[in-house]
């Protein structure tokens, strides 16, 4: 399926939208540490949770945890929350 990158992880992966497969979004976030190593320690902290700077949407609607199902077809977008002080 089409995964869309932030702008911040292009340096990962060189493109803003790329292919990547899995069944859940742990599956997903697995194959593109395959394929772009380094990405998914951005993306999922030491006690496998999405850091909370990190925003991962499944057609259109935000995932927290890395067990959410993924059906072929699904868009998942990966965002990088803004924070200010």
């Amino acid at each position: 399926m089409k995964v869309k990158i932030a702008t911040p992880l292009l340096s990962y992966t060189g493109a803003r939208e790329v292919e990547a497969e899995g069944d859940s979004i742990g599956a997903l976030l697995d194959d593109l540490e395959r394929r772009y190593p380094g990405l998914r320690f951005r993306l999922v902290d030491e006690q496998s949770r999405i850091r909370p700077h990190m925003r991962i949407f499944v057609n259109r609607e935000a995932v927290r945890g890395l067990d959410a199902s993924l059906e072929p077809g699904d868009d998942v977008q990966i965002l990088q929350a803004l924070s200010g002080g």
